[in-house]
């Protein structure tokens, strides 16, 4: 069984290399995220979150982080390792929750391992 933290190492947090997913990563889009994979030849998966003040205020933006935060910490043992990810939500909703956000990006990123490939 892993460990349920999301540590540093496991966060894309430099400008610079959130571009280079962006530039160089295969997108894939699903109802409300854009997510772009990139293959990192580390030995963790690293998840980088930006949010556009399209999608609302401070609050929302906020919220939406902490679900994607959350959903990456619940099953990222499922995930394959040595990738980089990116979420970008493309719009705004209220009413997203955490069960929400596991069926729409649970089945792009652990359902389809075609995509790791």
């Amino acid at each position: 069984m892993g460990s349920f933290h999301f540590k540093k190492d496991e966060r894309i947090s430099k400008r610079a290399e959130l571009n280079q997913v962006n530039l160089h990563g295969r997108r894939h889009y699903t109802k409300h995220f854009r997510v772009v994979i990139k293959q990192n030849r580390m030995d963790s998966t690293r998840l980088g979150i930006t949010v556009g003040k399209k999608v609302g205020n401070s609050v929302k933006r906020n919220r939406i982080k902490r679900l994607i935060r959350e959903f990456f910490r619940l099953n990222k043992q499922h995930i394959p390792i040595g990738y980089d990810i990116l979420v970008s939500p493309i719009k705004a909703t209220d009413a997203l929750n955490l069960f929400k956000l596991q069926e729409e990006l649970g089945d792009l990123l652990i359902k389809n391992e075609a995509l790791f490939l």
